[in-house]
């Protein structure tokens, strides 16, 4: 199946949309009419089991730093379940029509834009990319104070996120810095704010610019040691570029004054993603929090080969503004067994 973006016709470069264009990525016709899918019937079975299932929204979310078996973590893993149930509910309203998935999608979307208070901590609230999906694949048929709210809440994102970026805040030039610029960005767009969108603009450029070195490595790398935070460094970015696409511009292939891109950020990361090279992770991190997690038996981060899996969701993503990348996003889906998210799938061809 082939689902199209329902973007603007014209590509035209970094020419911001207008105001009324009120969607980060997904416009209100996608996956309408397609429901007997397999991946959609996949989504569809997940949303009929949240259906009787109360939202877990808490006033804050807090797991970064943390180790297992911390109560505040264990608490907030527990609320971020609601993430992918939320967008499961948006999708398989689109993919059906079914007025049961639209009414507790936005009971879910209004529990949260009532109850979270943002930290403005992007790896604690990284996970709202979800429901800024969810938020464009209902908005257009939730009823107007709902809507209203939820576009005061991502106008609270982006705004917050923006502001915090003007200087240098903790990590500014790692993977944190590009899950804010997804934040920002993808909220800026969903309220359709030309001058927020303008600064997200310059936040990308400027991370680009920051965190992606001449030669097409991430700062993150050259830190951690981890092909793993490398792929958590790029995905944000490509969310964002992909929201820039689905309005006309072309992040992707914008170059910092290295002359390196997101684009030249992939193809440092191919090699390894195509089984090529290979990479031992952690052996030599600088980061103590990384060792910590090893010795509390998250053997994640304690040195083992990189698992090529872990790049699955990041050519899927990639496929969706390179389409040379379409086959090595499928050969990683076959060669590893795993999948992406489903309304990655669901655009794929």
């Amino acid at each position: 199946m082939k689902l199209a973006f329902l973007c603007c016709a014209a590509a035209l470069a970094f020419a911001g949309p207008t105001a009324q264009d009120h969607r980060a990525i997904l416009g209100p016709e996608f996956a309408k009419g397609t429901a007997g899918d397999p991946v959609a019937q996949q989504v569809i079975t997940r949303a009929e089991a949240a259906l009787a299932r109360p939202p877990g929204a808490i006033p804050q979310l807090h797991t970064e730093g943390t180790l297992p078996g911390k109560g505040i973590r264990e608490i907030s893993l527990k609320a971020k379940e609601d993430q992918p149930i939320i967008l499961n509910l948006a999708l398989a309203w689109r993919l059906t029509g079914d007025r049961r998935f639209l009414d507790q999608a936005g009971r879910y979307l209004e529990t949260w834009a009532d109850i979270y208070q943002m930290s403005f901590n992007p790896i604690d609230e990284t996970g709202f990319d979800s429901l800024i999906l969810a938020t464009d694949l209902t908005e257009a048929d939730l009823p107007p104070a709902l809507r209203a709210k939820l576009d005061a809440f991502w106008r609270r994102m982006a705004e917050g996120y923006l502001d915090a970026m003007r200087g240098k805040p903790k990590h500014f030039y790692t993977n944190w810095q590009s899950h804010r610029v997804k934040l920002a960005t993808m909220a800026a767009f969903q309220i359709g704010d030309p001058d927020l969108i303008a600064r997200a603009r310059q936040a990308f450029q400027a991370q680009v610019a920051t965190n992606i070195l001449a030669n097409g490595s991430v700062f993150d790398f050259l830190e951690r040691d981890a092909l793993h935070y490398v792929t958590y460094d790029l995905d944000p970015l490509l969310m964002a570029a992909i929201a820039a696409k689905a309005h006309g511009e072309d992040w992707y292939a914008w170059k910092n004054p290295a002359g390196a891109s997101l684009r030249s950020a992939l193809a440092w990361l191919e090699p390894y993603a195509r089984g090529e090279k290979s990479h031992i992770e952690f052996a030599r991190s600088t980061i103590q929090f990384d060792l910590d997690r090893a010795k509390a038996g998250q053997d994640e981060y304690a040195p083992h080969p990189w698992d090529a899996g872990n790049a699955v969701g990041t050519y899927a993503l990639a496929a969706q503004i390179d389409p040379g990348y379409k086959s090595l996003s499928s050969q990683l889906q076959d060669r590893t067994g795993r999948k992406p998210q489903a309304w990655l799938e669901l655009l794929a061809d």
